[in-house]
Order: C-alpha cells, then structure tokens, then sequence
C-alpha cells in the first residue's frame, strides 16, 4: 500500500518541495488506511497533505546538520 519515505533531512541536495509533498502525501495514506480518498473525503485527505508537507518542512528547515 506505501512505499517507504525516504530520509529527507541532511542530505545534498536538500529535499525539494516536490519530495516534502510526496512523503507527505505518503504518511496522510499510510494513515488514513486509504491509498486513494472516497471522494466524500478527497477535501479532508488534501487539506491533510498540505498541513503535513508544511509542517515537514517547516521541520527540515528548522534542523541543524
């Protein structure tokens, strides 16, 4: 059902917003149980992978190597 997220954090080139995105899409399914959204949940699921692709990069941002 997931592929694994790949580490984001530390590496050169840094994460682009593309892979923040993509890891983010992949925790929202992993947790949500769902590899596609019903379409009654399509708005929930979306808003989900935006708030955690922010978040996710807010972390990258904030860590020190």
């Amino acid at each position: 059902m997931c592929r694994n997220i790949r580490p984001l954090h530390n590496f050169a080139p840094p994460a682009t917003p593309d892979e923040v995105h993509a890891a983010a899409v992949q925790y929202v399914r992993k947790v949500s149980g769902s590899p596609k959204p019903a379409k009654d949940n399509t708005e929930a699921f979306d808003r989900a992978v935006e708030e955690v692709a922010a978040a996710t990069q807010r972390l990258l941002d904030a860590l020190v190597a």
